[in-house]
């Protein structure tokens, strides 16, 4: 299944899978999709990558090993959580913030940094597995 044509279109269709994973996971919070369904998205495009490249091109893409990414999701969660209780409200409250960057009125929530930190344990634990069985495969 390794084919030339596959080798060629496999880091555009890696591209355009992270960024549609990075689109769920912004849309999650109004709509279907979130943290989890966009970490699902993105780990699924890097193992198309290492499929068609191998595992060694997958680890050189991400630089960080998978599951150090999957322990920054992890404190990413946390910290939404204790968050809350710093601020004086119930665990898992959340919290808004809404700075001015460049002009233009961002709302940032607790919440957010809830659901990113969900897609990157996702990202790690699914990479980490998928990098594992890829390599388990060449032996």
């Amino acid at each position: 299944m390794n084919t030339l044509i596959f080798r060629t279109i496999a880091p555009v269709l890696t591209a355009l899978m992270l960024l549609f994973s990075i689109f769920v996971l912004l849309r999650g919070h109004n709509e279907p999709g979130g943290g989890f369904t966009g970490g699902l998205v993105a780990a699924s495009a890097l193992a198309i990558f290492g499929i068609a490249r191998g595992v060694g091109s997958v680890r050189r893409a991400i630089v960080f090993h998978p599951l150090a990414i999957s322990g920054a999701g992890l404190l990413m969660s946390c910290s939404a959580g204790v968050l809350s209780v710093a601020f004086g409200v119930p665990f898992m409250t959340g919290l808004w913030i809404y700075p001015e960057i460049a002009g233009v009125e961002v709302a940032l929530s607790s919440v957010m940094l809830f659901d990113i930190g969900v897609y990157l344990v996702v990202v790690g634990a699914i990479t980490s597995i998928a990098l594992a069985l890829e390599e388990r495969e060449v032996d």
